[in-house]
């Protein structure tokens, strides 16, 4: 039976979980900053024990599957969308020296699909969209389906849900229908998170000039408790601001996260309009008191659709690498292969600017040094 890693490129972490038949052999979370800063001591890490049969690795914003060391450099540009101007502020840019480390590492690695390259997503819901969801959204999915057919004892495609991914940084939505992806707003798409604004007023990037990559990680949260200054918070402490605010500007980014949940959960029921359930999920997703805070406002637009927050089978690795493990798994032809077929991953096409009408592609790939 296969022995495989998943990774979750996370903004505050990354993290990795291994199964070996199903067994958990390796759940450990690293900070960004220390991944990033070492990424030999890290692709070591993947590797200790040996015999790894395949690793789903950090993924950006997905390709269709591709092994590590065929992926060519304009489709590690396309996952990671890093300009060609190497000014990609977020952590990117040494996401992407992370990526190339483990093509070069022998490592089975193998990078997975975004949102926007499912075929279970339909082509209108696409229009003008390219942060669907990253990969790791998928992954978190396909933790939260399994658990769900698990949990209730339905078959996958009889799994319905809305996942919420509260993520260090990013807020994401996505739609499950039938056990497979049909919508999502993906984090620089959907609601304010902690540290990120989500989607951004036209009018804003008309006014701010012009919108870096280090723009698209600021404007949440954080930067409305810091008036707009450029001040860091601890994730913790941002947690327990939202969760109980204080002061008049704690009380407005609490309500514009809380509601935003809200807001991109009602969206959301126009795709999957009667979901079995409402998942929350990622670092926020599993706080203490978040679903308490959440629940009035999600009952108030999905009824009494139950909500719950997501489990899972390791100790320190987040739910997107518990989900990234399994999708290896089933890639490899173990347990989980009907859930990797449900959901389509093989199956995936195209690149997330194939959608792209309020710009012309060209324009797109010059902004990533790929004209």
């Amino acid at each position: 039976m296969p022995r495989v890693v998943g990774i979750d490129p996370g903004t505050v972490s990354v993290d990795l979980c291994g199964l070996d038949d199903g067994r958990v052999f390796l759940d450990r979370t690293i900070p960004t900053a220390d991944a990033l800063a070492d990424p030999r001591a890290f692709v070591a890490a993947i590797g200790e024990g040996g015999g790894v049969e395949l690793v789903v690795g950090p993924s950006g914003y997905g390709l269709p599957l591709v092994r590590a060391d065929e992926a060519t450099d304009e489709e590690l540009r396309l996952a990671y969308l890093a300009p060609a101007d190497g000014a990609a502020g977020g952590g990117i840019g040494g996401l992407l020296a992370l990526a190339r480390e483990l093509a070069r590492s022998g490592l089975p690695v193998v990078y997975t699909p975004g949102v926007i390259h499912l075929e279970s997503v339909p082509a209108h819901r696409k229009v003008n969209r390219v942060d669907m969801g990253t990969a790791d959204k998928v992954c978190a999915a396909a933790l939260a389906i399994a658990s769900q057919a698990r949990r209730v004892g339905c078959t996958i495609a009889e799994v319905s849900l809305i996942l919420v991914e509260l993520g260090g940084a990013f807020t994401a939505v996505l739609g499950v229908d039938g056990g497979r992806i049909v919508d999502g707003f993906g984090g620089s798409s959907g609601p304010p998170g902690l540290r990120a604004a989500g989607a951004l007023d036209g009018e804003a990037a008309f006014l701010a000039g012009a919108v870096s990559k280090g723009m698209l990680f600021g404007g949440g949260v954080e930067a409305v408790l810091a008036g707009g200054k450029a001040e860091r918070w601890a994730t913790d402490e941002l947690i327990e601001r939202v969760l109980g605010p204080r002061t008049g500007r704690e009380r407005v980014a609490c309500e514009a996260y809380l509601e935003g949940v809200a807001k991109g959960v009602a969206a959301m029921l126009v795709a999957v309009p009667r979901p079995r359930e409402i998942v929350l999920s990622g670092r926020v997703g599993a706080a203490a008191g978040v679903r308490a805070a959440l629940l009035p406002r999600l009952h108030a637009v999905a009824g009494r659709v139950p909500v719950r927050q997501l489990g899972g089978f390791a100790s320190a690795a987040k739910h997107a690498a518990q989900g990234a493990a399994l999708v290896a798994d089933g890639l490899a032809g173990g347990a989980c292969a009907g859930l990797v077929d449900r959901l389509g991953l093989r199956e995936a096409r195209g690149t997330v600017l194939d959608h792209l009408y309020v710009l012309p592609p060209d324009a797109a790939r010059r902004r990533l040094g790929l004209a």
